[in-house]
């Protein structure tokens, strides 16, 4: 015995307003016997008996449920359940079947029919029944249906970048922000190998152990890839949604963008070790330039009461000459480096910024018998620049890529484009020795440098006066394998 469940005191008292589609007069006078049994006292009947007035009354959306026979002249019952749904009916339909056939009552399901009845075994109660419950599963499935468009909107709009992903962290969904973070669609990112975008392949490993093994992992900072090969440093947060038995079902994620934050810190850094090094600078300046010069009126003074014709005092005089001049020029080049740069800037074209200063190092290229290979942006390059400026800043990269490749092998590229944030940008790679990443860390650093004879002070001043064009700079290098510099400027 199937017993019935219970209704609530609203499914008693309100009427259930139904329409039968049937083009057979005696079966809706059967339809409607069992309706009118005492069990079905809320129910209404209203009853059209073709396909075309059937729509007519979809259209007009006045009844809760509705009771659609299969046979319908040139019709199916199947096409206008079909047909109601293009139309935007949110109201249940229930199928009525002369016989038994699975392949029609699977159809209908699938299309969307919320039950399906083979006449002739239709009682009062199981009519009554399958209209309650029709009506019943529709508003559960509408409270669902509402819910889900809610959270699918936040998903979408959200600034956050959000992902689903299985448990080798391939995509299986990703909002407009991922897409906009990463360069590729929805779609490209279900059929791509995450390992693609990340610029370490451990890191990859590292989220996958971590999720796995413990079910998330929090603000995991890695360098992802995008499309266009530009490198975002970003903070990435994943955990796992579990099933009814509390095992991983699927994994969530969520993808920070940090490096403008990080650019702004290491200018931050850099900001304070200049200052720092302007004031060391001057302080140098004051308290050592003044013995300076009277060591050097002193040593003038000697000159002239010592014997010059004497080998010996005259290479002494000559070493603390040298000396004396090799630290007056210290500390102009590291007053120099340090202080803040007073700029003329004009809108000009970056290209040809560029191209005058790789002239100034052509002829060391040409000497030294290497390869200078250049790509110049057919974009619009204009930017706000000091012209001057900017040579001394790229000049001091180019030659330091000239002085680490190998004579007779080296292979400088300069390369200019435009990014997708109003920039423009100069990248400079050789294939010398490379730098290791400790040394990569302090190549800003005043006074650091690998070069015999060398100031350290070269890396500074460029830096200094990126700075002072509110640009950045980025370094990449492998050992043994060369060295890339890009040089940001805002247009």
């Amino acid at each position: 015995m199937i017993v019935e469940p219970a209704l609530d005191v609203s499914e008693k008292t309100s009427n259930i307003r139904v329409l039968l589609v049937e083009d057979d007069e005696d079966d809706y006078m059967l339809t409607r016997a069992l309706v009118s049994a005492r069990e079905n006292a809320n129910i209404k009947l209203d009853w059209v008996d073709s396909y075309d007035k059937a729509l007519d009354a979809v259209k007009k959306n006045e009844h809760d449920v509705y009771l659609v026979d299969y046979r319908l002249g040139y019709q199916t019952g199947i096409h206008l359940i079909q047909e109601a749904f293009r139309l935007g009916c949110q109201s249940p339909m229930i199928l009525l079947t002369g016989q038994d056939d699975l392949t029609i009552d699977q159809s209908a399901l699938e299309l969307g029919a919320a039950d399906y009845l083979v006449k002739g075994r239709i009682d009062a109660q199981l009519l009554g029944r399958s209209i309650r419950y029709a009506l019943r599963q529709s508003s559960v499935l509408a409270e669902v249906a509402e819910k889900e468009n809610k959270y699918r909107s936040l998903f979408e709009r959200s600034i956050d970048a959000i992902f689903v992903a299985d448990e080798q962290l391939r995509f299986q969904d990703a909002n407009p922000s991922v897409e906009r973070l990463l360069g590729y669609s929805r779609s490209e990112l279900q059929r791509i190998n995450p390992a693609r975008l990340f610029a370490d392949f451990d890191h990859l490993r590292e989220l996958r152990f971590n999720v796995r093994e413990y079910g998330q992992i929090k603000d995991f900072e890695t360098v992802l890839i995008s499309q266009n090969g530009r490198k975002r440093i970003c903070l990435v947060s994943v955990w796992a949604v579990e099933d009814r038995v509390g095992l991983p079902h699927w994994y969530q994620g969520i993808v920070r963008d940090i490096t403008d934050q990080k650019r702004a810190q290491q200018d931050l850094i850099l900001a304070e070790k200049l200052s720092m090094t302007g004031k060391i600078a001057r302080s140098i300046a004051h308290e050592v330039r003044n013995p300076l010069t009277n060591l050097s009126l002193a040593l003038e003074q000697l000159k002239d009461e010592l014997d010059v014709d004497n080998e010996y005092i005259t290479m002494f005089t000559d070493i603390i000459g040298r000396n004396v001049d090799r630290i007056g020029q210290l500390i102009t080049e590291m007053l120099n480096s340090s202080k803040p740069r007073e700029l003329e800037r004009k809108r000009q074209d970056f290209n040809t910024v560029v191209k005058a200063t790789i002239q100034l190092i052509a002829d060391r290229i040409k000497l030294k018998r290497m390869r200078l290979e250049s790509y110049f942006s057919t974009d619009d390059c204009a930017a706000l620049l000091d012209k001057e400026q900017v040579k001394t800043a790229l000049l001091n990269i180019l030659v330091n890529a000239v002085e680490a490749m190998e004579e007779g092998k080296g292979i400088l590229v300069v390369k200019t484009f435009c990014t997708d944030d109003n920039r423009v940008c100069v990248e400079v790679t050789d294939n010398g020795g490379g730098i290791s990443e400790a040394d990569r860390k302090r190549l800003f650093d005043p006074f650091f440098t690998g070069k015999s004879g060398g100031m350290g002070l070269g890396l500074t001043a460029t830096q200094n006066i990126i700075n002072s064009h509110k640009g950045s700079i980025e370094v990449e290098s492998q050992v043994g394998e060369g060295t890339t510099f890009r040089l940001y400027f805002p247009k």
